[in-house]
Parts: structure tokens; C-alpha cells; sequence
């Protein structure tokens, strides 16, 4: 019997299809009955794995990040809850009986927006983020920020289409003011906005794998590198393979090639159409 909620993730681009690959393997491992909805641009790679449901995708961002909206998006069409991982993410167990969905957002780690952006080094994306609240009438001190390479989220009486249309108008603000990134303090932003709930676990939802959240256990002495050598080695051939010279520089200028071609996209179309605006708008014609 198929589960009533999928895991989905975004892989485009070969380093995040072999990702992607491991993923699947690892779900049907642990946990077969559990499909995984994948935004891929080569969904013929995965016609192999009977969990993986692919769907056609390019990346519409200017660096890919915000393009997570069209992968949940596409999740919440055909499952009532979803678990978005990061491709690179590995399943090491069983997945637990109740996985623990709540209305709206629950996210492994977060904090408040202010914490996460000011405390300390201010980050660059702070000063769009108090325009950003400002222009909406939100109290940043009660705005949230989560870390996106692993969440759940579940449909929320509709506040799940009105959450994704403002992460759209926050999305092209930020990138029409050159921030790229920072998807967890936009999806923060639009969940305020837009009342959809967000909840803190605080924990792995199941035993995994995630390179850069593994190094902050084993620095905080949590965990130990031996216990997971053979996941650090597999994820370094991956991002790290070995290339001649030529190779190296054919595929820097691929990629900087594609990043130029979407960032004159985006701005070919902002001339024609700004959902931040629009937002905007919206927001004055509730008063």
C-alpha cells in the first residue's frame, strides 16, 4: 500500500541526478512503499527505480535555490504531505511509524529571523528582510527561519497556495536586489505572511546522512567521523570528480554560462510581470 505522503527533492544537473540516484536506492531499501517525486531534467535517468516518480523540470531561479516552490508544489498536487530533502541527503534506516506531520511547516532546525540574520555577522540579506517586513506589516521578532535542506510540510485549509505565492513575490524581490539564496528566511517570511503554520522537531526525522550537518555533529562532538566514512567518501567522488584541465574550465564556463542565461531571463521577465508588486498591491487593498 502506497504511503499518503511522498519524499521529494530537486535534481538538475548531473552531480545532483547521481545524488538523487543514491536516494532513491536508499528509499527503496528502507522504506519501498514510499514514493519519491523528483524534479529532474533527465527524468529517463531514473526509469529504473519503481518509487521514483519524475517530472520534467528546468530551473527557473536565478541560482536554483527557490525552484524547492515548484518541487512542493508539484508534491502538495498529488500527496497530502510531503518531505522535501536536499538530493544529496542519504536515508540510513527505517523511517518511524509516525513520521510526525503537522498542519503546514515542520522543520528539523530553525530559530527566530533575527537570530539567524543579525545576531553576530549581520547578513547581507537582513536589510531586505526588515523591507520585506516593513512592506508587509509583519513583526519580524515573530518570524521564523528554518533550515531548508530537510522539511515536512502538510496542505493547510489552502494557506499552502497562498504561502507559495508569496514565497514567488519574496523570491523575485530578493533576486531582483541580487540575494539568490537564502530560501529558508523567504519561506520564513511568506509562511508569516501568509498564516501558514511552522513547527520545530528538532531532531532527524529518520537515521541520515547530510555532509555539512554531519560535520557540525561530529564538531560538536555528537557524532564521529569513522561511523560515517564510507557516506563522506561517496558524497566527495560525487562533488569532486576527476577531471583533466580542459574539462574543468568546459564545465565552469557550462556553468556560468547557464547562470547568466537565467539571470537575463529574470530580468527579461521582471520588465513584464513583478509578483512582488502585485503582493504589494494586494496587501493595500486588504486594508
Amino acid at each position: 500500500m502506497q504511503e499518503p505522503y511522498c519524499f521529494c527533492t530537486l535534481a538538475v544537473g548531473d552531480r545532483y541526478r547521481q545524488h538523487a540516484a543514491l536516494l532513491a536506492q536508499d528509499l527503496l531499501l528502507h522504506a519501498p512503499h514510499v514514493p519519491l517525486l523528483l524534479l529532474t531534467d533527465q527524468p529517463d535517468d531514473f526509469k529504473a527505480f519503481p518509487n521514483v516518480q519524475g517530472v520534467l523540470h528546468y530551473l527557473q531561479s536565478v541560482k536554483g535555490y527557490h525552484d524547492k516552490r515548484f518541487v512542493l508544489m508539484a508534491a502538495l498536487d498529488r500527496f497530502e504531505s510531503c518531505l522535501f530533502v536536499d538530493a544529496d541527503v542519504r536515508v540510513l534506516g527505517p523511517l518511524p511509524e509516525q513520521m510526525g506531520f503537522m498542519f503546514g511547516i515542520v522543520a528539523r532546525y530553525g530559530c527566530g529571523i533575527i537570530k539567524h540574520s543579525a545576531e553576530g555577522k549581520v547578513r547581507p540579506a537582513f536589510k531586505l528582510i526588515q523591507s520585506v517586513a516593513q512592506a508587509l506589516k509583519l513583526d519580524l521578532t515573530e518570524v521564523l527561519w528554518f533550515h531548508e535542506f530537510m522539511f515536512m510540510i502538510t496542505r493547510q485549509q489552502g494557506k499552502e497556495k497562498d504561502f507559495f505565492l508569496a514565497w514567488e513575490a519574496i523570491a523575485h524581490y530578493f533576486q531582483s536586489q541580487g540575494i539568490h539564496d537564502g530560501e529558508g528566511s523567504v519561506m520564513g517570511l511568506a509562511a508569516a505572511h501568509s498564516g501558514f503554520d511552522i513547527h520545530f522537531q528538532r531532531r532527524d526525522f529518520f537515521p541520515c546522512f547530510k555532509d555539512n550537518i554531519q560535520k557540525e555533529k561530529i564538531k560538536e562532538g555528537n557524532a564521529d567521523f569513522p561511523a560515517m566514512a564510507a557516506e563522506f567518501k561517496t558524497h566527495r567522488e560525487i562533488e569532486y570528480p576527476q577531471r583533466s584541465l580542459f574539462q574543468k574550465i568546459a564545465n565552469r564556463l557550462k556553468i556560468q554560462t547557464a547562470f547568466t542565461y537565467r539571470l537575463l531571463k529574470f530580468r527579461l521577465h521582471a520588465i513584464r510581470s513583478d509578483p512582488w508588486q502585485a503582493l504589494i498591491s494586494a496587501q493595500t487593498h486588504k486594508k
